[in-house]
């Protein structure tokens, strides 16, 4: 089973795949083959926001709602 990924793994492959596109210098299949990879970390960093998003937006209802110390024995 494939470990998942974290943001700042995906970030910075993402990143490296930027720089060698940017730089000019990769054959065409080649750059095809990481535009499809960078597209892919896209969407798994997008997806880790998202997850991070509504769990902040959780956090505060039940702060708001005072249900911390139920959140804490989760």
């Amino acid at each position: 089973m494939a470990k998942k990924m974290t943001f700042e793994d995906a970030m910075r492959r993402l990143n490296e795949i930027v720089q060698r596109l940017e730089a000019g210098d990769v054959p065409l299949e080649e750059s095809m083959k990481l535009y499809e990879e960078g597209m892919r970390l896209g969407t798994v960093c997008r997806g880790i926001l998202r997850d991070a998003e509504e769990r902040i937006a959780r956090l505060g209802r039940e702060a708001e709602s005072g249900d911390g110390a139920e959140a804490e024995n989760r």
